[in-house]
């Protein structure tokens, strides 16, 4: 599947698109097609219009979001192979003949890179199985309107083959002079290419064929070819540890414009795969409400009561208490705050692909908010490690397994900052608890359930230190009885409906909450309408537990 769409709007259609049958997908994929060929340079396209013409159907609300029309048409190209990738066709039952890279290579006498080239530049393709394998592939139609439509373009790329041996033979004594004047290959080929009125590609194929086949008298000899994705992750490293530019060119015997442009793209897919995966709330649109959001942490009103250390604790244990509780005030803030961080990072980071200038800046940006976001996230998982303590010392088997215990409810207690929705109202402790205890349930024999009572006089200290939180067994029991209640009045909801309750609030073993963007994917709805059909089932929760009395807080 495609990631580099440029607008993301059409990247939620085709997840939207993806749970149709096989023959919608298909009709789907051929309808886009037909508005990908009718689109009119220098125009804007609404987005409900480009919804309907694919797909027949109008959006519940409007939406007021254009495409440029180079947007969309990048953009429909990959929703058609997409799509045909999504109803795994086999090369049968295409219904029309079929045309492989290679087979348009041979029919136009042209390098599968020229192919390549004409994909970017509107030749659309999709994805089919053919001898068991997903294989790219042309309709013939589609190569037939393209070609009518790129002559120019076509009768450029078959002028490759018609170089002549003369011609060939000039083009490398021009490369060797340059060479032998301090030119970098990347150099060579641009410059050849404008003397000799060729492409680049066709300079830099040529080159290396006769370096191939003359190992003697190469023009390169120590030219590494094309990196591999392995050099110019080595490329970045280095980078990174201190190396220079130049340093790098000489290296990697490539130029300093190379060397920048690989930098920009390595850096451009680590910010791509950072984890920006966040709780949305409508109110963080409001970017008049910035300052409320990023402002420092509210203080209680009365100053946290200093706690005594025990003795003879050991120093991991003693550390905790230098980090204060935080108040209901100040977890909501903070958790706002860094989700508030990942949603201004993850919306600069759906705008880099249009930006022509300043992505440089634009990333600077995008790591400087995941770096605040990463901040916030430490603080509060510093400010809950006594939870996971308190919880694994009732789980403790012997002293040799405490420590154990306590790295793997860590790493529950950060998996649940991640998944915790502030917005909810819940205390944060409550949820931990319950994550942190769920994954010891997993991960602990049954055999070490039970504790000895007897004690050493350390590990007496430590618990007889009353944590300041509700306890957890009592949360937890609580949780188990609101989840009886609510499972007698859930057979009023239809299927679909008991399915988003279901998934919003966690209700299935085994699953934490989803989110309504989260929730809108699996099902095939929209983030708005599962909010509606949300809001809908509550309201009939809501009466049905009234009318049985039941105490069921929603």
């Amino acid at each position: 599947m495609n990631r580099n769409y440029r607008d993301d709007k059409i990247k939620q259609l085709r997840d939207q698109l993806r749970f149709n049958q096989k023959a919608t997908l298909i009709q789907q994929a051929a309808a886009a097609e037909v508005l990908f060929n009718d689109i009119t340079e220098d125009r804007y396209y609404a987005y409900d219009f480009v919804c309907f013409r694919i797909t027949k159907y109008r959006p519940d609300l409007p939406s007021r979001h254009n495409l440029a029309s180079q947007d969309l048409a990048h953009d429909l190209r990959l929703l058609i192979e997409d799509l045909s990738e999504l109803a795994d066709l086999s090369g049968e039952e295409v219904g029309e003949q079929i045309l492989t890279v290679q087979d348009l290579s041979r029919q136009f006498n042209v390098s599968t890179k020229t192919i390549s080239r004409w994909r970017e530049a509107g030749l659309v393709s999709r994805r089919v199985s053919i001898d068991g394998r997903k294989r790219v592939a042309f309709l013939a139609s589609s190569v037939d309107h393209f070609a009518a439509a790129n002559k120019d373009k076509i009768r450029r790329g078959e002028r490759f083959s018609q170089l002549t041996d003369d011609e060939k033979t000039e083009i490398i004594e021009r490369a060797r002079q340059l060479v032998e004047g301090g030119a970098a290959p990347a150099d060579v080929t641009r410059s050849l290419a404008r003397q000799m009125g060729r492409s680049v590609e066709t300079i830099r194929y040529t080159l290396k064929n006769f370096d191939s086949e003359n190992s003697a008298i190469a023009i390169f000899p120590h030219h590494r070819g094309t990196l591999t994705e392995d050099d110019r992750r080595s490329i970045f490293n280095l980078y990174l540890a201190g190396h220079t530019i130049a340093q790098l060119c000489r290296r990697f015997n490539r130029s300093e414009t190379s060397i920048q442009r690989i930098l920009l793209e390595m850096r451009k897919q680590r910010i791509l795969e950072l984890p920006l995966d966040y709780i949305y709330n409508e109110d963080f649109e409001d970017d008049s409400r910035q300052i409320e959001y990023l402002g420092p942490e509210p203080q209680p009103a009365v100053a946290p009561r200093k706690v005594r250390v025990p003795k003879d604790l050991p120093s991991y244990l003693s550390s905790l208490y230098d980090v204060p509780l935080l108040t209901r005030e100040q977890e909501y803030h903070l958790f706002r705050k860094m989700n508030y961080f990942k949603h201004l990072a993850n919306r600069l980071r759906q705008q880099l692909d249009q930006l022509d200038g300043g992505k440089s800046s634009a990333m600077n940006q995008i790591e400087a908010y995941y770096d605040r976001a990463v901040e916030v996230k430490n603080r509060i998982v510093q400010s809950n490690l006594r939870l996971v303590v308190s919880i694994a010392k009732r789980h403790q088997s012997g002293t040799e397994d405490f420590f154990a215990l306590i790295s793997d409810g860590n790493i529950s207690l950060i998996r649940a900052v991640e998944k915790f929705d502030y917005s909810r109202g819940n205390k944060f402790s409550t949820y931990a608890s319950w994550a942190i205890m769920k994954n010891f349930a997993r991960t602990i024999p049954s055999e070490f359930k039970h504790r000895d009572r007897f004690r050493t006089t350390t590990e007496e200290l430590f618990l007889a230190r009353q944590d300041e939180r509700c306890d957890p067994y009592l949360e937890e029991s609580a949780q188990r009885r609101r989840k009886r209640q609510l499972s007698q009045i859930l057979n009023r909801l239809d299927e679909r409906e008991q399915k988003i309750i279901a998934a919003r609030f966690g209700l299935d073993t085994g699953t934490e909450p989803l989110t309504l963007k989260e929730v809108g994917a699996e099902i095939g709805l929209t983030k708005e309408r599962v909010r509606q059909l949300e809001a809908k089932a509550l309201a009939k929760l809501r009466t049905a537990a009234s009318e049985d009395n039941l105490d069921i807080e929603m």
